[in-house]
């Protein structure tokens, strides 16, 4: 019988059961994701890409969050400000201190781990609402600080960052979205296969005892300090490299670009997502990516016979945010990713229901 139509997974060793992949259909699709990442480039144009970009680095930050929310159970309002704290330190180290882009990336995202770390300290105390105030509270200091430290953008309000040069190689404008692109898809993969095999380790399984039940969890030997404050930490590092990256990407480094709409615009990507998933964190991150294009597109062909319709778009725009949101916690409180996962098990299992 194939794979693809059985009605079980049977491992015979150890090894077997490990894989990331087990079934001939789960090889197929990631060819087939694999062939539609690399004909991307020649099939959009550079509008499109430029969202593909976005969406790119988005999924580096919802990976970063998940580990955090959806894998540890600590919830955070504060990804806001983690990303400001990457973004100001690559963009300050490059700029001013002269380091090559990968040395400033690299520290960026050391420092907004420690950052993360210790705002997550109260975590060792609070749950819940609680943590996610004091997680609330970091983005709005943190914010304070960009706002009025004139020493980050030494009065000017923003800092301007220079194109992206790595050992020679620098970023064309003629090209720029296409070799952005190839550059983020080579640094988001490499993320979602570390951020995937994470939780196959010690650590990322005792992030996972944590979010279950913390108290048995140290009752069988976790170290629920180390856990909480490590979980922080590695969170607020996938974070600070989006946020570095973004320096980058858009060569102006603003504090309009990291506010607590975009901490609960990542929120919203886990949940519609799929908390505890790698995979929903990429599906909420597409989803929530493509959502304003999509309406700014829908609007544009409705314009003509509703022509209301254009002057209200930023409120549209708010409606359907939070409606998906609600929509996904009242009928599918696990996501795109449990819908994903239904729809491959009918397929797999039709004609039976089981």
């Amino acid at each position: 019988m194939s794979t693809a139509t059985a009605t079980g997974i049977h491992h015979r060793s150890y090894a077997a059961e490990l894989r990331l992949r087990h079934t001939k259909a789960e090889y197929f699709r990631l060819a087939l994701m694999v062939a539609l990442l690399l004909l991307a480039p020649s099939i959009l144009d550079n509008y499109w890409l430029s969202i593909a970009n976005t969406i790119l680095i988005a999924v580096i930050g919802a990976v970063g969050l998940n580990i955090l929310v959806g894998f540890t159970g600590q919830i955070s309002l504060g990804q806001g400000g983690f990303l400001a704290v990457g973004a100001y330190t690559s963009a300050i180290l490059s700029e001013r201190s002269g380091l090559p882009a990968p040395l400033s990336i690299a520290v960026a995202v050391i420092l907004t781990a420690a950052v993360g770390a210790f705002f997550g300290l109260p975590a060792l105390r609070l749950k819940g609402l609680y943590l996610a105030i004091a997680t609330l509270a970091s983005q709005e200091i943190i914010m304070f600080v960009v706002r009025r430290w004139d020493f980050l953008t030494e009065g000017k309000g923003f800092i301007e960052v220079s194109r992206l040069s790595v050992l020679g190689f620098e970023i064309e404008r003629r090209t720029f979205e296409q070799q952005w692109y190839w550059l983020l898809l080579a640094i988001t993969i490499a993320v979602v296969f570390i951020a995937r095999n994470l939780f196959r380790t010690t650590v990322g399984r005792s992030f996972m005892a944590v979010r279950d039940q913390d108290i048995a969890a140290e009752a069988i030997g976790v170290n629920i300090t180390r856990a909480k404050v490590t979980a922080f930490a590695l969170s607020s590092g996938f974070v600070g490299l989006a946020g570095a990256l973004t320096a980058h990407y858009t060569e102006t480094v603003t504090w309009e670009r990291f506010t607590l709409d975009v901490s609960i615009l990542y929120l919203a990507m886990i949940i519609v997502g799929g908390l505890g998933s790698i995979a929903g964190a990429v599906y909420g991150a597409i989803f929530m990516g493509l959502l304003p294009p999509l309406l700014t597109e829908l609007v544009d062909l409705l314009s003509g016979s509703l022509p209301a319709l254009a002057d209200q778009l930023p409120a549209i725009r708010n409606a359907f945010f939070g409606l998906a949101i609600i929509i996904f916690l009242l009928f599918e409180p696990r996501g795109l990713d449990r819908i994903w996962s239904r729809l491959k098990d009918y397929i797999r299992f039709w004609p039976f229901r089981y």
